[in-house]
Parts: C-alpha cells; sequence; structure tokens
C-alpha cells in the first residue's frame, strides 16, 4: 500500500490501473478500502482506481481525533494532493459519502464528478438524527460490543448473510473511542450547507431499503442531484450486488 500523510496522520491507500479519469473510493463508517473490492476490480481495467483506509481504520493511523467530517474530508484531499490525482470521480459509500460531498464542497476544483454510494444522511432529519443519538448512547453504555454488531446485523436483507460475519468482524475491530467520534461527526456535520455547494455532477445511489435521503428533500438543497436505486440488496450493496453498483457508477460517468 502506499501512504498519504497530513497533519503526522498517515493515510494507507491502494492504487490500481491506469486510465482517466480516475476514481477515489471512500470506505464508510469503520470501514477499510477492502469493502470497494468489487469496484476496484472492474473500474481498474479502464482507469486509475485508488482506495483508502481512512483515518482510524484498516493501516491508517488512529490518532485519539480528529474525526469530524471535515476532517476526514481533508484526509482526501491530501491523498489526492501527494498522489498527483486530478479530476477525480469520488465515489465515497455510507460515512464515506458524506465525506465525499464534504469534499466537493470545501474542494470544488478537486472532484469530476461524485457518487454518494447509499451515503449517512446528506441533510439529516429530526427522525436520523434521533436514531444517531440513540445508537451513540449505546455504544457508550455497558453492552456497547452487542450494540454495535446489532446496528450492523440491521444492513443486512436476509438474501446476503453470507457477507455479514466478516463483515461485522471488520467494522468492530475498529476501536470503540474512534468508531464513536465518527458517529458524533455525521451529528455534528453541516451537509445542507455542504449540498448547496456542490457544483460537480453528483449521483446519489441508494439501495432499496435505505429512506434516509429522500430525492425531493434533498433536490431543495442541490436541484442537480441525480439518484439510482438498487435492487435486491441493502446498505452494503456494494459487495452484494456489484454489477448493479458498477453498471450505475458507469452509465454515470459516461454521461458526464
Amino acid at each position: 500500500m502506499a501512504v498519504a500523510e497530513r497533519s503526522g496522520v498517515r493515510i494507507h491507500f491502494v492504487d490500481e490501473g491506469q486510465g482517466d479519469p480516475p476514481f477515489v473510493f471512500i470506505p464508510g463508517w469503520c470501514c477499510d478500502h477492502a469493502f470497494y473490492r468489487p469496484q476496484l476490480d472492474h473500474f481498474k481495467t479502464r482507469h486509475r482506481v485508488v482506495a483508502l483506509d481512512p483515518r482510524g481504520c484498516g493501516r491508517s493511523d488512529k490518532p485519539d481525533g480528529p474525526y469530524d467530517i471535515p476532517t476526514l474530508a481533508d484526509d482526501v484531499a491530501a491523498l489526492c494532493r501527494d498522489a498527483r490525482i486530478e479530476q477525480p470521480i469520488l465515489v465515497g459509500h455510507s460515512l464515506g459519502g458524506m465525506v465525499a460531498v464534504e469534499v466537493g464542497a470545501r474542494y470544488p476544483s478537486i472532484p469530476r464528478a461524485i457518487v454518494a454510494d447509499d451515503p449517512g444522511p446528506l441533510a439529516i432529519t429530526p427522525e436520523s438524527r434521533a436514531t444517531f443519538e440513540a445508537f451513540a448512547a449505546a455504544l457508550e453504555g455497558p453492552d456497547s460490543d452487542r450494540a454495535r454488531r446489532d446496528y450492523i446485523a440491521g444492513m443486512f436483507l436476509p438474501q446476503h448473510r453470507q457477507h455479514q460475519a466478516s463483515i461485522t468482524e471488520a467494522m468492530c475491530s475498529v476501536p470503540l473511542h474512534i468508531a464513536l467520534a465518527q458517529l458524533r461527526g455525521v451529528l455534528t456535520w453541516n451537509g445542507q450547507g455542504a449540498l448547496s455547494l456542490l457544483t460537480a455532477p453528483t449521483l446519489v445511489l441508494r439501495c432499496e431499503t435505505g429512506g434516509g435521503n429522500d430525492a425531493a428533500r434533498l433536490r431543495a438543497f442541490n436541484p442537480g442531484l441525480q439518484f439510482g436505486v438498487t435492487v435486491g440488496a441493502g446498505h452494503f450493496h456494494q459487495l452484494e450486488v456489484p454489477e448493479q453498483v458498477n453498471a450505475m457508477i458507469g452509465r454515470f460517468v459516461e454521461g458526464l
């Protein structure tokens, strides 16, 4: 793996393939670059593909903090600078989708386009806020490991349970204080403001069970947003139905 560095924090990443436009894949909450392996293998035949281990995850450094979304976005910007990645397609899953949007808002010259891949709440509702606050409280409680495992289990449809054990173990290997800090970052993020500043073409790609990012509501903040929905998969649809995810991303990029 290659390494980028920002403010003394080393960010590890894989760098494969060649061809423009390049892709930068940003994993989600408590995830590492391996959560995008089907997309790396698919797109590297024609494009340069880069996927990072976010700070706190995988082989990247695990500082005490911070882990808010603007900090994670600054890490991505530093990676693009150090690895000389120009005008990439930023693809971010879950929390990574929120980070990709923040990169586009903070650094509008970086992305050629953005794919928010079943992202967390891009414009959080009171109901979503209450859910995340309750989950954060459970992670701070006496049975935090069970709370994290139950939360992850709820992201799967029955037909894709074969992925659950490996994904759960990978995500639960992230230290609790980091998992909690990332979650708190979701609650403090100004997603509405970031959406309103986006100028790059943006696709919001949702799974069929993901109801937290209503198209009409989000288009009130950015009318140019595009939307796609996968079928037959849960939150980790990039692993469960990669053929659907790859095809939708491919069509989006071809239309730029």
